[in-house]
């Protein structure tokens, strides 16, 4: 698997980024066009500091279990963190069923499509805000994971490692790479973080 030369610009459809991921995206439940806003969001919050492999079965039984907000709302914080199983950091499973209950009794039980109002759900910060709002509702946001920040500051940074928490000049060059089109700028961020991913790991970058 050969990574893109590097990784910006990305102003338009001829992105080696863009295009690389047109050929090497993992087919994932959560990126399929019918995915709810909802099973956007319970995936953002369960894939971190969590691999995919591990995911995606306690993924499937959450969504078969708890379609909606209210159905996660109607159960016991309990039922939650025994449904969690072994994916680790039960608190997330926690936090998850408080976003629910505040989804189900101040937003009718409707996951919000902007960042602003993403991260007054409980357990919800910038990045899970700002991924929630770009995959689940196309919208043009910076969305800086761990595999992204360390994509960029490789590839547009010149670093071989980010710093330990995202600064300012990090979000400024993010947000200068990131397509004005908002479709555009949603595929560019998960082009990134799979490029993160698949190919510039942390282990072993590949060329």
């Amino acid at each position: 698997m050969t990574a893109p030369a590097a990784a910006g610009p990305a102003s338009g459809p001829g992105s080696p980024v863009l295009d690389w991921y047109a050929r090497h995206a993992r087919e994932l439940p959560w990126r399929a066009p019918d995915c709810t806003p909802w099973g956007v969001l319970v995936s953002e919050v369960m894939l971190q500091q969590t691999p995919v492999a591990r995911v995606l079965p306690v993924w499937q039984e959450w969504l078969a279990r708890w379609p909606e907000p209210a159905d996660l709302a109607a159960s016991s914080p309990g039922e939650a963190v025994r449904a969690w199983g072994r994916l680790g950091y039960p608190r997330r499973a926690l936090r998850l069923h408080a976003a629910a209950t505040e989804l189900t009794e101040r937003f009718g039980g409707v996951v919000p499509d902007d960042e602003v109002t993403l991260r007054q759900l409980p357990g919800i910060g910038e990045y899970t805000a700002a991924a929630v709002a770009a995959f689940a509702f196309g919208r043009r946001a910076v969305v800086l994971d761990t595999n992204v920040r360390r994509v960029l500051a490789r590839a547009d940074g010149g670093q071989q490692w980010p710093a330990a928490s995202p600064t300012r000049a990090e979000r400024d060059r993010a947000a200068g790479l990131l397509p004005r089109d908002a479709a555009t700028s949603a595929r560019w961020n998960v082009a990134l973080m799979e490029l993160g991913a698949l190919v510039c790991t942390a282990r072993r970058p590949e060329g």
